[in-house]
């Protein structure tokens, strides 16, 4: 064998941090790996059955034969104590054991660790709590969960169709080493991967045969391939039923069961918030089984976009990238099984065949109409859903004008009605007498807009204002969209007029409004401002504040433009000065404009400083604006 295969391999720097908190692991449920393990080698049954079809020879001239079988084994050696965990499957290159069991090749790699660290120390601190187990396999990392039991772990692999195998070993510590399989241990592994974990002195339960079978009975129950134990008979019997439990009827599933699937697909230990379990029949056969889970997923904005759902064919695994659902539902898992696809179809046909475009299209559809049902039953628990997952789900009103307004129903608001969710029909039917549009301000954060300018004249006449937050509210909220007849419309934007709707006082009484004349100081605000600005108008939305900035009504609103210029695509289009011509710091302007006094640059730059310091931005010349403010300062002390 060759020198360098002996040499010790370092682990990639997030693989060697992932193997110290697993083998200092404080985690209590630490019969998880078996869990992990399991899944893989389901996993590698999987990918071989589907190459399969393009190469049958990878499962011999007869599937029957235990040469072709798919299975996969566990077996326990209490005199060497060890637990190997077997399987049939495609196996692993060198290359590819080193690629697979060396490195975490996943964007995101760290804020995990970090998190998985915290939670460690958060679980040592409460005594081992089990429930932080769920970070496990979370992150395809569910291999490395062995060393939470294991001193040392020798993997054996075997690629479907190669003439060698390499055998992996490390101590979870030290790095690893690779080499080339001996002649008995390559004979032992004819296809596929063993893994062998010698186990540490308090992880010796593992071996009973009552506890490795009750550990597939509630993790691996429904994975597709016999789970295979020692019979005691020098034989093997299956432990799982091995059944898909998609195919079941409804009815002849427990909620326990769908627990431990949803767990099964994902490798987490939450609990699915919303299953959706149904048979298409008809013009196409399908059956699907899909997952809506409590906690976001750590890849949930990853900028691929990936979807989790899997497509079978028959029950043949064919891949987990068919995009059977659109990206801002990337958050459903979960399975379709089609009766009618081409078994032996490509991933790259994927995308143009129409049967699978008729899949989308329904199951879309249906997963909408689930979310819509969910919200009807229990609309605290649909809150809860829509905090974890509705900033993803709103990339649908941009994306998807299709089902603009299915998702708009589903949408929930933040508002200035109060501290709660609120719904667009819920907003509509609240509507002050002459509403006719849907207002909304966008923005970085609820307590920045709550304190903004922009909503004095809507505060002034008790209209709620929806507050948006996320980053892609800026996008969809600009696409024209509308609610039940009615525009939305930004208080950042256009001439926003709300004088037919009445003004209130505090007590419930109307109020009047009085306009005062502005023409000298909106002229001379124009003069001194320049092209600093596309306009300067008197305002009809500020009540209290002097100023504010404002869009045109073409065009990117400031948020939007702000975030386009950030990435070097805005249009560069200058705000709009709105002036409140009744505060008395306006007044003070407009009588400096009106006898011509020196003062009246000073404080016009003033008032423009103070509306970009009012949006969240920092004065165009930060320098030039203390200058000013001391002259001033000075002025009215002496």
């Amino acid at each position: 064998m060759a020198d360098q295969d002996l040499a010790q391999q370092p682990f990639q720097a997030e693989v060697a941090r992932l193997l110290h908190m697993m083998v200092h692991s404080v985690y209590t449920e630490k019969e998880i790996f078996l869990r992990e393990l399991v899944s893989n080698a389901s996993d590698a049954c999987d990918k071989l059955r589907y190459e399969a079809i393009a190469r049958p020879e990878f499962l011999g001239k007869d599937a029957a034969e235990e040469a072709g079988r798919l299975v996969i084994r566990i077996a326990p050696d209490k005199d060497g104590k060890t637990l190997t965990v077997s399987d049939t499957g495609i196996g692993m290159s060198k290359d590819e054991m080193i690629a697979n069991l060396g490195t975490i090749a996943r964007s995101g790699t760290r804020e995990f660790l970090d998190k998985l660290e915290g939670e460690s120390k958060s679980s040592a601190a409460e005594g081992g709590n089990a429930q932080n187990t769920s970070l496990i396999g979370q992150f395809g990392v569910g291999f490395y969960s062995a060393f939470m039991v294991a001193d040392q772990i020798e993997v054996t692999s075997r690629r479907a169709g190669e003439a060698s195998a390499h055998v992996w070993r490390s101590d979870g510590m030290s790095g690893f080493t690779i080499r080339e399989a001996s002649p008995e241990e390559s004979a032992a592994v004819p296809r596929g991967t063993s893994i062998r974990l010698t186990l540490k002195t308090d992880a010796q339960t593992f071996l009973e045969p009552y506890e490795i079978e009750r550990i597939v009975r509630t993790y691996s129950d429904h994975i597709l391939f016999p789970v295979e134990i020692p019979d005691g008979k020098s034989g093997w019997r299956q432990a799982n039923s091995a059944s898909a439990l998609w195919q079941r009827s409804k009815s002849e599933v427990k909620p326990e069961q769908y627990e431990e699937a949803y767990r099964s697909l994902t490798g987490r230990m939450d609990k699915p918030r919303l299953t959706v379990h149904y048979k298409a029949e008809g013009r196409q056969a399908y059956a699907v089984l899909l997952f809506v889970p409590e906690a976001k997923p750590f890849d949930l904005y990853d900028p691929t976009r990936k979807g989790r759902t899997k497509l079978y064919v028959r029950r043949v695994f064919i891949t987990d990238d068919a995009e059977l659902l659109p990206a801002y539902l990337r958050f459903v898992v979960g399975v379709v099984d089609s009766e009618d696809v081409p078994l032996n179809i490509s991933r790259e046909m994927l995308q143009n065949n129409p049967l699978v475009a008729q899949i989308r299209k329904a199951l879309t559809q249906r997963v909408l109409t689930e979310l819509d049902g969910f919200a009807g039953k229990d609309g605290a628990g649909y809150e809860t859903l829509w905090e974890a997952f509705g900033p993803v789900l709103k990339e649908g009103l941009y994306e998807d004008f299709e089902r603009r307004d299915q998702l708009l129903k589903l949408s929930r608001f933040k508002s200035t009605a109060g501290t709660g969710w609120r719904s667009l029909q819920q907003y509509v039917a609240d509507m002050k007498p002459n509403q006719t549009d849907i207002y909304y301000l966008a923005g970085d954060s609820i307590e920045r807009l709550n304190a903004s300018p922009q909503l004095e004249a809507a505060r002034a006449r008790g209209v709620e204002v929806l507050l948006l937050t996320d980053a892609v509210d800026h996008f969809w909220s600009s696409a024209g969209n509308g609610f039940d007849g009615k525009p939305l419309r930004s208080l950042t934007q256009g001439d926003v007029d709300l004088s037919l709707i009445p003004l209130v006082t505090p007590d419930g009484a109307e109020a009047k409004e009085t306009v005062a004349d502005a023409k000298g100081l909106i002229d001379g605000l124009k003069s001194a401002l320049g092209d600093r600005v596309s306009d300067v108008r008197q305002s009809k939305r500020l009540v209290s504040s002097a100023v504010c900035l404002v869009a045109s009504g073409s065009g990117p609103d400031l948020g939007l433009e702000k975030i386009l210029s950030r990435q070097e695509r805005g249009v560069g289009a200058k705000p709009v000065l709105e002036v409140n011509a009744e505060h008395p710091l306006v007044r003070r302007v407009a009588a400096a404009f009106a006898a011509s006094d020196t003062e009246a640059s000073d404080l016009a730059e003033l008032l423009l400083d103070q509306a970009h310091i009012l949006d969240g931005e920092a004065p165009a010349d930060p320098a030039k604006f203390a200058e000013r403010m001391n002259r001033l300062l000075l002025k009215g002390m002496g």
